[in-house]
């Protein structure tokens, strides 16, 4: 039994040892865990969805022919997508610390309904600098929401329920990489229709869908599980008695600056930190950039939109099967390495081969290993801060550099058409991402010892009025590897 499953077991006969005459009746519980899993997950999952498909289609118009309807260099395509990131960065934390005060259900589907028309107005630009003020309110109306979402979820699942469906909102990612490509190569024969080039009609199509879809979710969205209006009485008291007490106290929680601040003073916050920045670098590149990767093979626009599909395609399959290994085994930090490895094999197969098959095969591995990475470094982070407002604050930071490492990504690939020099920061850093997870297990790990030991030493009755106060910090808070 790992030291998570102790602690948790523990932890529920210690504070509550009249809990097993009231333990809910596990069927009750199971049927409102999946009446949730049906109801929430898809709409965070077409957020996500909607959320990567209309940032990283660029991408997709590139290849389509915007820079040379707009006459842009590949330099200014460059600063077009860094405008993106910049506002998408200042709003990270400031969107997550509010979330709470005007609700998820509002705040949200709000996001998603003024990216969509701001998406939509991309394709009515006609000149370069049309295009950046789009991209720039694109990234300040988008910047909260994947902080939002980890924020979301995880006031509904317990943290070893977090990353299965992490990841199956992430393979949000898979799929609008997939899709992107079926979705330009289709809607680009619209090419004249109305006047327009084929890349403003993946612009427009896929912004008014974005915008009727938010606006849809806002009518059907739960706020917290305690508002469900899907979950009968009972099956709303089931959720509710199940929840782990970190969590189960947050609706009473007021907001506090040295919460926030609190975030920034733990190790394992610094320990991950440098592996987001790299994880959102390997993961940006592919997405903004896989579709000319596949065209430098020779390929002709359609068919390198169609190419695109079978590694995300792949990427879907493999996030999930991990995601499922991590929560079961309550292993975080071994399943980041592993996944790393696939990617360090992918990059170190393209810089070693100049075949085009091989090649194709090579952006298989770095796929899955960048988009399978990416679920589970954000559910170890949320797993790992308490109480609310510390961990609302952990996770934007997340965020915030993964983002930063999205910037990066656009300003790599610029050696066409084997993007050496990309390939060679991405494989370094993959192997960043596997030693920071390998850093951050060995000093979660001896903090977990260090608190059974004090627990074997000391009485808890000493801190029990200070559970909520010390979160993670708390002897009885066992943090996951």
């Amino acid at each position: 039994m790992s030291d998570s499953q102790s602690s948790n077991g523990s932890l529920e006969k210690k504070r509550d040892p009249e809990r097993s005459v009231h333990e809910p009746d596990a069927a009750v519980a199971r049927n409102a865990l999946l009446k949730i899993d049906l109801v929430v997950l898809p709409i965070v999952t077409m957020f996500y969805f909607l959320s990567f498909l209309d940032r990283s289609n660029i991408g997709n118009a590139k290849v389509a022919g915007l820079l040379k309807d707009l006459k842009m260099t590949p330099t200014q395509y460059s600063i077009a997508l860094t405008v993106t990131y910049v506002p998408y960065i200042v709003f990270e934390l400031p969107s997550n610390l509010v979330l709470k005060r005007f609700g998820a259900n509002v705040t949200l589907p709000l996001m998603v309904t003024l990216w969509g028309v701001v998406t939509a107005c991309q394709g009515a630009v006609t000149s370069y600098h049309g295009l950046l003020a789009c991209r720039f309110f694109l990234g300040a109306v988008e910047g909260g929401l994947l902080p939002g979402l980890i924020l979301y979820l995880s006031s509904f699942y317990k943290r070893h329920q977090l990353q299965l469906r992490v990841a199956l909102m992430f393979t949000a990612t898979s799929l609008a990489g997939a899709f992107s490509g079926l979705l330009a190569a289709a809607i680009s024969h619209m090419a004249g229709d109305r006047g327009k080039p084929g890349w403003a009609w993946i612009f427009i199509l896929e912004g008014v869908f974005t915008t009727v879809f938010g606006i849809f979710a806002y009518f059907v969205m739960p706020r917290t599980v305690e508002e469900t209006p899907f979950l009968t009485t009972a099956e709303r008291e089931a959720v509710i008695a199940t929840k782990e007490e970190w969590v189960a106290e947050e609706e009473a929680e007021t907001f506090s600056w040295s919460e926030v601040f609190s975030a920034f003073k733990e190790p394992h916050l610094w320990l991950l930190s440098p592996a987001l920045f790299f994880n959102g670098t390997t993961l940006y590149g592919l997405a903004f950039f896989a579709p000319s990767i596949v065209s430098a093979l020779g390929q002709s626009a359609n068919r390198s939109q169609l190419l695109t599909v079978p590694p995300y395609a792949c990427a879907f399959v493999v996030s999930l099967i991990f995601a499922y290994l991590s929560d079961k085994y309550r292993q975080r930090g071994l399943v980041l390495i592993t996944v790393s490895m696939i990617a360090i094999a992918g990059y170190g197969l393209f810089l070693g081969s100049a075949g085009k098959h091989n090649d194709y095969g090579a952006l298989f591995l770095q796929v899955v290993g960048a988009y399978t990475s990416a679920p589970t470094v954000s559910a170890w982070q949320a797993n790992n801060f308490q109480p609310h407002y510390k961990r609302a604050t952990a996770i934007a930071w997340a965020f915030i550099l993964t983002n930063s490492g999205g910037i990066l990504s656009t300003w790599i690939f610029n050696d066409p058409p084997r993007y050496a020099k990309a390939t060679k920061i991405n494989l370094a850093f993959s192997v960043g991402i596997a030693a920071c997870a390998l850093g951050n297990m060995l000093y979660l790990r001896s903090q977990n010892i260090a608190k059974k030991k004090w627990l074997a030493e000391n009485d808890e009755s000493s801190v029990e009025g200070d559970a909520k106060k010390l979160g993670n910090r708390h002897p009885n808070f066992q943090y996951t590897l």
